[in-house]
């Protein structure tokens, strides 16, 4: 029996996919490098400390211009969150039905949580659009962690939060192959939607038990769903 969901957030619950990847290109831009714009949104659903060593070495990211201050990743970093903040949270909008796969999650009983590559002004941000607030168990933030997605360290620290639930009676629901990877590391099973723009070929690769279109798919099929 399944007594917890946790959720990913972006691509997965809110539309931000795009718009984590716009402000990547624009950052890499600000700091000189221009790389292409669909190399960037594959790797979208890492933390940046997983995201940004994709383009760039660790020397390079690591590098300071007088030895002690913050490091050319800290900087682009630090960059794009402000920049995601100031110019993207006004737009971002919650996927159908969202609202209403939480409640019937709630009254089957379940507990919800949320593990997110997001930071924690984003995540009070998302749930304020997809108006859970009052919904979810527990949350978790890439900064609480030390490494984000595909590592499992969100997942742990979630199962921590919901008071050490056997990983069995738990599934994940995410839209990237990084949230399977990170939850089967974790001894978690994955549910995929596509509306994060991964194949579905991809996701059950990274190992999705199931996969939907998106959350208004999966609450249409929910009786039938890993979930249930």
């Amino acid at each position: 029996m399944i007594e917890a969901v946790i959720f990913d957030i972006d691509g997965t619950l809110v539309d931000t996919v795009d718009f984590h990847a716009q402000s990547w290109e624009r950052t890499f831009q600000h700091f000189g490098h221009q790389i292409p714009y669909e190399q960037i949104r594959s790797q979208i659903g890492k933390g940046s400390d997983k995201l940004m060593p994709v383009f760039f070495s660790l020397e390079e990211l690591n590098e300071s211009d007088d030895g002690q201050g913050p490091t050319f990743g800290e900087r682009m970093r630090d960059y794009r969150r402000e920049l995601y903040k100031r110019e993207y949270h006004p737009r971002i909008k919650a996927f159908p039905q969202v609202h209403e796969l939480f409640l019937r999650v709630k009254a089957d009983g379940k507990r919800i949580a949320l593990a997110t590559s997001a930071t924690k002004d984003d995540l009070a941000t998302y749930k304020q659009i997809m108006n859970v607030e009052d919904l979810v168990d527990a949350a978790t933030t890439t900064t609480e962690v030390e490494s984000s997605k595909p590592e499992p360290d969100i997942f742990f620290s979630t199962l921590d939060k919901l008071g050490g639930i056997s990983p069995n009676r738990v599934i994940v629901v995410g839209d990237t192959p990084y949230d399977a990877e990170a939850a089967g590391k974790a001894n978690l099973r994955t549910v995929g939607v596509l509306s994060g723009g991964f194949s579905e070929e991809n996701l059950r690769e990274a190992g999705c038990i199931a996969i939907y279109q998106n959350i208004a798919d999966l609450l249409a099929h929910y009786d039938k769903s890993p979930l249930k």
